[in-house]
């Protein structure tokens, strides 16, 4: 087997799998490591337009701890793609200047339909049989959406600068939240999600499959489990009332009453209201009762790209 290792560095996280690609196409990866550390690399990029260099030094300090990981597990072969916060800032050069130096190979900066296609391959392999193609995926970030419909391979993908990151710095300013900027949340949000679901002919989607951190943690919280349990969670069908109650329970706590929410990572506590926002505006539109959450997502994609399978 060829053992990999897959970075994925997007606006929030940062996260590490290594694994063995198998001999056959059909069969699954063998995970060895799978981490994740939040990072906001994209703190302040929807404002500023540039990375800041306390944002680049915790990517860095993470970054190295990886590479000293992949090292030791004898990864042959390595990738790393960087996503929203990256294509976005002016500095980005600062960034990949950081990354060649403490990974040993440059990031690639992946554009919307790069990362789109990325996550469709990581989310649609092993989905149960139950799951009628064709497939909407919405992979929810801390600084895009990916909205990707297609069957066998993808037919057609958009990206979107909305995020839980970007929303929360753009409104969701109290803690927690008033109605009004709430409001002026969905607005934001429910505007650009009409036009990603028509440019990508959702209506002819059959599973809507939600990939990341947001949708993975409602699921979570939707199925009151006590812990983050990646095998509970992966898979799991959650009803559009469910997370809707996730969403309007999350936006009514405070910071300290998510942080308290069993599972619930520090990092992500500040802007899971957004998140499930998202999640619940795009369901919305998109007319789904129901979303399959996949564990298995763009960094399960960049894993199989190193095979030259995607």
């Amino acid at each position: 087997m060829t053992r990999v290792a897959a970075i994925d560095c997007g606006t929030n996280s940062i996260r590490l799998l290594v694994a063995d690609l198998p001999e056959r196409d059909d069969a699954p990866l063998t995970d060895l490591v799978r981490r994740m550390e939040i990072v906001r690399l994209g703190q302040g990029v929807d404002r500023t337009g540039r990375l800041a260099p306390a944002a680049i030094e915790r990517t860095r300090v993470v970054l190295a701890d990886y590479t000293a990981v992949i090292r030791d597990l004898g990864a042959t072969r390595t990738r790393m793609v960087a996503t929203s916060a990256t294509r976005d800032a002016e500095n980005a050069a600062e960034f990949r200047d950081m990354v060649v130096a403490t990974l040993g190979v440059a990031p690639d900066v992946a554009t919307g339909e790069e990362e789109a296609t990325l996550s469709y391959s990581g989310a649609v392999r092993g989905l149960p049989r139950s799951a009628e193609s064709p497939y909407l995926v919405v992979d929810i970030g801390g600084g895009s959406t990916e909205f990707i419909v297609g069957d066998a391979a993808v037919d057609r993908a958009v990206s979107i600068d909305i995020g839980c990151v970007r929303m929360t710095e753009r409104h969701l300013h109290g803690d927690p939240p008033s109605a009004a900027e709430v409001a002026a949340a969905e607005t934001d949000i429910a505007a650009t999600v009409a036009g990603a679901l028509d440019a990508v002919g959702a209506a002819r989607a059959r599973t809507l499959v939600g990939v990341a951190g947001s949708v993975t943690t409602v699921a979570a919280l939707a199925l009151g489990l006590d812990g983050y349990q990646p095998e509970r969670i992966h898979h799991a069908r959650l009803s559009y009332d469910e997370v809707a109650k996730v969403c309007a329970d999350l936006l009514a706590m405070t910071r300290e009453q998510r942080l308290a929410l069993p599972g619930m990572h520090p990092g992500r506590a500040d802007v899971i209201g957004a998140g499930a926002l998202v999640l619940r505006v795009l369901m919305e539109r998109a007319g789904a009762d129901a979303v399959i959450a996949s564990e298995h997502d763009i960094l399960d994609g960049i894993a199989w790209s190193l095979a030259k399978i995607v």
